[in-house]
């Protein structure tokens, strides 16, 4: 394949084509909120560019089928600090949870599951908010929308629309990116580039926009899933369009354009982060996709502008690569994370915005996996397949690796109606903290409770949910209960892709 040449002039001064004083543009940290303090969702008046209706779909058609339910969540303990978990990475964008009281420990069978739902193919993790889960994947020739209720798995109501990406190294065809639920409003983004706004209560389409036609963006390498980022007033997205621009803010309640930003780097597969540093609202991207040769790195803006205050290139010198790993701050500092050899880079940020290396380190390469800065230290999967995926710890103040680890282990199965012994391990997995530990979903589908520190790894309680490959997606954590996509069939079970519950609620 031959790639598109890239502008390298780094010394451009790039400016947003139009600017905007925005009031309220950040909050950028929810705070867990108490349990009993949820609110429906109000249906507001709409209206927007590119208006369409959805095709809606009856749920007597979907639910009988596709639901199974297993048994009512235990009640939430009492004073338990719980929250939604409406957006990727969680309420406060870095993949930690507010929520206390817990299940740390189960049988073999692992966490009471309560209920499961079959689900069509993608890598999309569900949004919790409002009292909704939203829930975004690809059914035949259609990505479909579900409105679920998170206690049951209900379905509100479904809708969809056409569908035609085909991924060409032949992994799934589904949605990458997750749903973003703000308000009365869901945001998905199809991996053709479509971006939808909906309504949250009928499931009717506001306003959508085709970003792959409207931007010149080139098609990536497995197509579009850098989930959008709703700060104050604006939708975020990374869109990179060839030429420019290579981020966007919409106004999220009707489409319009708001600014533009950058001309050299395209669309990477993690998200857009928002912060506050030295007291002002921050943004960061980490941007960079199909290109020849490679080019992308670390985007400083300020999100009421446009502006581009700092810059930072880093990317894998491999053509066929991805920027997947979202950015994570470190009170006044970002770490960025590439697998293929590229390693970590610490950057200090400064009042105005711009960015200076710390360090780079090799100890860390991540995928896909965003890491978890926790108690002043930062863990992570480091690798890019599963024979050389580890689980490391790295000391941020010098980017030197603390310990590294590749947990695994042999289990007694039933395949093919025999019992065999079976080696797993966690491989490419994800990172989740709540409650004073961190959750891990292994890339095969085992569910486990770590405890870690600079002293090592420690595994409180493992269990393996299903046996399927590709368990890419993080799972989300909202009012005690677990959700976790099972991506490909279970090659023991024959069970197809789900949708699952499990409860975590813990006792007083």
């Amino acid at each position: 394949m031959l790639g598109l040449l890239v502008l390298m002039d780094m010394q451009r001064e790039v400016r947003p084509r139009r600017r905007s004083s925005l009031l309220g543009i950040l909050s950028c940290v929810m705070i867990g909120v108490a349990c009993q303090s949820d609110h429906s969702p109000v249906a507001r008046g709409a209206t927007g560019v590119e208006p369409a209706p959805s095709k809606r779909l009856a749920a007597a058609t979907d639910t009988n089928q596709a639901l199974r339910f297993h048994q009512a969540p235990k009640p939430l303990a009492r004073n338990a600090v719980c929250s939604d978990w409406a957006t990727f990475l969680g309420p406060t964008h870095n993949a930690k949870s507010p929520e206390t009281k817990l299940l740390k420990h189960w049988p073999e069978s692992g966490p009471s599951l309560v209920w499961e739902r079959r689900v069509g193919s993608g890598y999309a993790a569900p949004a919790v908010a409002g009292g909704r889960l939203v829930y975004y994947h690809r059914v035949g020739d259609e990505a479909r929308l579900d409105c679920l209720e998170p206690e049951t798995g209900a379905l509100i109501w479904t809708a969809s629309h056409p569908c035609s990406y085909r991924d060409r190294y032949e992994f799934s065809n589904g949605p990458r990116a997750r749903p973003v639920i703000d308000g009365d409003r869901i945001y998905t983004v199809d991996p053709e580039g479509k971006l939808h706004c909906w309504n949250l209560a009928t499931g009717d389409i506001v306003w959508k926009n085709d970003t792959k036609r409207v931007f010149n963006v080139r098609a990536n390498f497995f197509g579009v899933g850098s989930t959008p980022l709703v700060m104050g007033d604006l939708l975020i997205m990374n869109v990179g369009g060839q030429g420019g621009p290579c981020v966007v803010a919409f106004n999220k309640r009707n489409g319009e354009v708001v600014w533009r930003a950058g001309d050299l780097w395209g669309d990477s597969y993690a998200s857009p982060i928002p912060a506050v540093i030295h007291g002002e609202p921050r943004l960061f991207v980490f941007a960079g996709g199909a290109s020849e040769p490679p080019t992308g790195g670390l985007l400083s803006i300020d999100p009421r502008t446009g502006n581009i205050d700092g810059r930072f290139p880093f990317r894998a010198k491999r053509y066929e690569s991805v920027s997947a790993s979202s950015p994570v701050v470190l009170n006044d500092q970002v770490l960025i994370t590439s697998a293929y050899r590229t390693g970590s880079a610490l950057l200090n940020l400064s009042s105005s915005g711009s960015l200076e290396l710390a360090w780079k380190s090799q100890g860390l390469g991540a995928e896909f996996a965003t890491p978890i800065f926790h108690d002043g230290y930062l863990y992570g999967f480091d690798g890019g397949s599963k024979a050389k995926a580890s689980l490391v710890c790295l000391n941020p103040q010098t980017g030197k690796r603390l310990w590294q680890a590749q947990p695994s282990w042999e289990e007694t199965v039933i395949r093919h109606g025999k019992k065999q012994s079976m080696s797993f391990g966690i491989y490419r997995g994800s990172l989740l903290y709540a409650d004073g530990h961190l959750l891990c979903l292994s890339e095969m589908g085992h569910l486990l409770w770590l405890d870690l520190s600079p002293e090592g790894y420690k595994e409180i309680s493992r269990a393996r949910l299903f046996t399927a490959d590709e368990s890419f997606t993080m799972p989300v954590l909202s009012r005690g209960l677990l959700y976790v996509t099972q991506n490909k069939k279970d090659m023991l079970t024959g069970d197809p892709p789900r949708l699952l519950c499990y409860d975590l609620r813990g006792r007083d």
